[in-house]
């Protein structure tokens, strides 16, 4: 007579773990849309002499058609992989990047791949079906892949960061996203996530103070915290003057959150962000 509630309680489990899952695709495939859009729409722009003009010799867009093609089958085999699952695959949006020349394509096309590491690396915590869990780690390894040509091939610099990648929760990854995004379609599932205010951190270099725009709602006791690899570093925001000090040790590619507790990011914690900080990475 006890065994009905159990068993209902475990039907009931595995259901909202196969939602989850699918959420978590869903989420996957904005990602995955918003890449397709932005190497389809930079290439169509941006022609072979134009990278050439720009100082890239010609493999260097042939290398981005590449990356193309690999961001295009990510969204085929994602959106074939939730369909089968008998649920609604996301479709894409409307966007805007922010490119205006190969050079500047590069940068932007740099930041997305890293931003997809950081968000299949976030969203494995999430995922409790094996198999979409390889399949994330098999996509996630090409993004890293991705990130590592463009920063040292095209853009000379370092091809990682520190030892260990970021990972990013996925409001936080929605909330450099939805940067991008203008609009997407209403026939679009919900997705489980939210978008926090915008930051903007400027004039930033190592060891000094740099200016921070955010909506703070008049809160005080604010902190910036810096997310690198697996550590957080947190120092405190100057009220009223939207200061903040940015630590020495941070090189490479960081992120950083402004958060009302200077021990913890989360959700709840987080007033801000994340923006996008890059540092030199040294030889």
């Amino acid at each position: 007579m006890w065994e009905r509630p159990s068993l209902l309680v475990g039907m009931v489990s595995q259901v909202c773990a196969i939602l989850k899952n699918i959420e978590i695709l869903n989420f996957a495939l904005t990602l995955e849309h918003l890449e397709a859009a932005f190497y389809k729409q930079g290439l169509m722009k941006y022609s072979k002499k134009a990278f050439k003009k720009a100082g890239h010799p010609g493999w260097v867009r042939g290398r981005f058609q590449q990356i193309a093609e690999h961001e295009k089958a990510h969204v085929q085999f994602l959106t074939s992989a939730i369909t089968a699952a008998g649920a609604q695959a996301v479709e894409a949006c409307e966007y805007q990047f922010p490119d205006t020349d190969p050079n500047s394509f590069i940068d932007t096309a740099y930041a997305l791949e890293s931003v997809g590491v950081s968000a299949y690396n976030g969203a494995a915590a999430f995922i409790n079906n094996k198999a979409y869990l390889t399949v994330a780690a098999s996509i996630l390894g090409v993004e890293a892949r991705h990130s590592a040509w463009i920063n040292s091939a095209a853009r000379n610099s370092n091809p990682w960061s520190t030892a260990f990648e970021t990972p990013l929760d996925l409001n936080q990854v929605f909330s450099i996203a939805s940067g991008f995004i203008k609009k997407c379609p209403n026939s679009n599932p919900p997705l489980p996530v939210k978008a926090f205010p915008s930051l903007v951190v400027s004039n930033y270099s190592l060891g000094k103070p740099a200016h921070a725009k955010f909506d703070c709602k008049g809160q005080k006791g604010l902190f910036a915290a810096f997310l690198l690899g697996t550590g957080t570093i947190f120092t405190p925001i100057k009220d009223g003057i939207f200061e903040i000090d940015i630590p020495k040790e941070l090189k490479c590619w960081v992120y950083v959150v402004v958060t009302n507790d200077g021990g913890k990011v989360s959700d709840e914690t987080i007033v801000a962000g994340p923006a996008i900080l890059n540092f030199p990475c040294g030889a």
